[in-house]
Formats: structure tokens, sequence, C-alpha cells
């Protein structure tokens, strides 16, 4: 089974709780007005990768702690990541989800492959970006309207404590001198900074 990627980080601090590899999946329906991601909707772009593919990747990372689905929209990849899902919950590691539908919704669809994806994730954050509610002030989240769904024990220890946890950018210089962003932060004050330090060329990504 294949999935269709955009781009693979194998080591961040600041896509969840603890490290983590993140897999930005390629495709999105959902296309929020205001997305930082757009590069991400073709469900034509990026590269497709086996599941055993990722999950030889995931392996190779000793300190990761989980697996973070981003996109794109994970669930419209939801058959293909279920199956990476359970090898990943069988090594032991924990999976966080974002998507651009609402928990609500999901549930109402009873759609088999999304339900799956559903029984293996720890942590979604559901719900689409919406400009006119950015808001930054809780962790992983780009408006007011998202929100945390413990869908395991795995992490309800944060349900209280989630202010407590500051978001976080990490800026990657690639050697063809283009600048990688990721995490969530005020990205136009960023792209600011980057004009003024003389970055001509950067790539700057948000979920």
């Amino acid at each position: 089974m294949k999935i269709r990627v955009y781009r693979i980080l194998r080591n961040t601090k600041v896509e969840g709780p603890g490290i983590r590899f993140c897999l930005w999946v390629q495709g999105c329906p959902i296309k929020c007005d205001g997305c930082f991601a757009k590069e991400t909707w073709s469900f034509d772009g990026g590269q497709l990768f086996s599941v055993d593919e990722i999950f030889s990747m995931i392996q190779e990372c000793d300190e990761i702690e989980g697996v973070t689905f981003l996109g794109g929209e994970p669930f419209a990849q939801a058959e293909a990541l279920y199956e990476l899902g359970k090898k990943i919950k069988d090594a032991g590691l924990t999976i966080v989800s974002f998507t651009g539908y609402t928990y609500k919704y999901i549930l109402k669809k009873n759609k088999k492959e999304w339900n799956d994806l559903l029984s293996i994730i720890d942590l979604l954050i559901d719900g689409p970006f919406e400009k006119n509610k950015f808001d930054i002030s809780r962790p992983w989240v780009g408006s007011a309207n998202q929100n945390y769904r413990f869908l395991s024990p795995k992490y309800e220890h944060l349900k209280n404590n989630l202010f407590s946890i500051k978001n976080k950018v990490e800026v990657r210089v690639n050697e063809n001198g283009s600048v990688f962003i990721n995490g969530m932060g005020d990205f136009e004050d960023i792209k600011r900074n980057l004009r003024i330090w003389g970055a001509e060329e950067y790539n700057e990504f948000r979920k």
C-alpha cells in the first residue's frame, strides 16, 4: 500500500509531545482559506512511498517517542495511514494526527477507513484553520476553533497543562540556501525577518 507524501522529517520537537517523526501527506480536499501549506493541496504532487518504506525510516529513529501525521489531509489517505499506524503502535510508539475535519464530522460520516484511523490515534487535533480566529496561545494549533481529542490515555496528562506548553518553530537551512520552517508561530513576522536577514529563497511551511 502506498502513501503520497509531501515531506518527511525524522526528528522534530515542535509537532506534538516529545521528539517525533513527522509525515506530511500530500493532498487536501479542504483547502482552508489562509492556509500556509497550499503546496500540499494537490493530489498529484509529492512522492509515493510504501507503508513498509516509511516504517523502515521510523525504525531507524531511536530517540523518537512517536509519529505525527500532518498534511495535506491525513484522513484523505486514512486506509494507508491505518496500516502504517498499526505498525507504529506495535513498535510501542504514539501517534498524533492533525485533520482539517472536525471530530464530530468524522464520527457522523462513519466511514470504516476513518474509524480505523481513529482507533490507532492517541491525540487528534481537529478542525480547519480559520484565519479570522488566528490564535497561537495553545501548542501546535493556529486558530482558536481547533480542538484536542485525547483518544487514548497516553497524553491525558496534558489536558490541564496545555497552556504551559509554548509554541516553537524550527528553522533548517538546506544546502541550496532554501529555508524550511516547521512548528507553529507568527509566520508573517518570520517572513519579514527572513527578508531583513537577506534570505532570498525560503520555503515556509505551516500546517
